[in-house]
């Protein structure tokens, strides 16, 4: 199968696929977070809150990491590195709950299934623009993009540690795997893992550390299949070592929150919010 770019445009202005479908992930996400709000009978305005932090936050960090990685002026038209958007987002809504005088664990338990969410749709917008693809496959769902961020042709996967035959044409075009659409998958399934535990009988933010370990661990398998020009020891990837950090801290909260606490406790300020709206 080949997929071509998705580009929609009115006038002189185009909107991408990807663009689209960050914008949709961000809705989805906010939705999600205010759906839960309303189940406690606590202020829904704080999902939009939790929602701007996260986009500003998000885009700084992100195009920040792809400058540090790559050396390229943060000007440049898009470059956006998720590890990088993860901890950028995350400062943003630190400094959204703090002042709004939420606790931070709170507001972690709030936004776990809505992050797998927003992840789960994000890639969709990187499958419609060919970024963030897999190594070459021979399966019937195995993908050709001929104006994919790069191109998946022989010279391009050459230089993504992929080995071919020789005497191939570089130009030749390649059918690699979907691991984008394959990421959207498991998200999907954590998300409905994680929305299914809200009511979880822990301490507050213990689903937050669940979210960390699954999507740390989704990331570091999604790993071996992808095109990296970033292998290091053993064919490991710089993704995978943040995977691994992200599990370790995954682990340690899930370990640190286990003990018995009223999850269903509601911080002040936003049920004095509620009851005033």
């Amino acid at each position: 199968m080949t997929v071509y770019p998705l580009v929609l445009r009115v006038g002189s202005l185009s909107v991408t696929g990807f663009g689209l479908m960050m914008m949709l992930a961000f809705i989805l996400a906010g939705w999600a977070i205010q759906l839960e709000l309303r189940r406690r009978g606590l202020d829904e305005e704080f999902a939009a809150d939790i929602v701007i932090g996260a986009v500003l936050g998000g885009l700084i960090g992100a195009k920040l990491w792809y400058v540090a990685l790559t050396g390229e002026t943060p000007f440049s038209r898009g470059g956006f590195v998720w590890y990088g958007g993860f901890v950028g987002g995350v400062l943003g809504v630190v400094f959204n709950s703090w002042r709004r005088r939420v606790p931070i664990p709170f507001t972690a338990e709030l936004v776990a299934p809505a992050l797998t969410l927003g992840y789960a749709v994000g890639r969709v917008g990187c499958f419609l623009v060919g970024d963030d693809y897999g190594v070459p496959s021979s399966l019937p769902w195995a993908v050709k993009f001929p104006f994919g961020l790069p191109p998946t042709t022989v010279a391009n996967l050459s230089q993504f540690h992929v080995t071919f035959p020789p005497g191939m044409n570089g130009s030749e075009l390649v059918a690699v795997h979907p691991t984008e659409l394959y990421e959207t998958a498991l998200m999907l399934l954590a998300t409905a893992w994680l929305w299914n535990h809200r009511a979880h009988r822990h301490a507050a933010g213990w689903l937050f550390g669940c979210y960390l370990l699954i999507a740390g661990a989704e990331r570091f398998a999604i790993e071996f299949l992808r095109a990296k020009d970033d292998r290091l020891l053993h064919g490991f990837t710089i993704a995978q070592a943040a995977s691994v950090g992200m599990m370790a801290v995954g682990l340690y909260v899930i370990q640190r929150l286990r003990t018995t606490s009223a999850v269903s406790d509601q911080p002040s300020a936003l049920m004095k919010k509620a009851a005033d709206g």
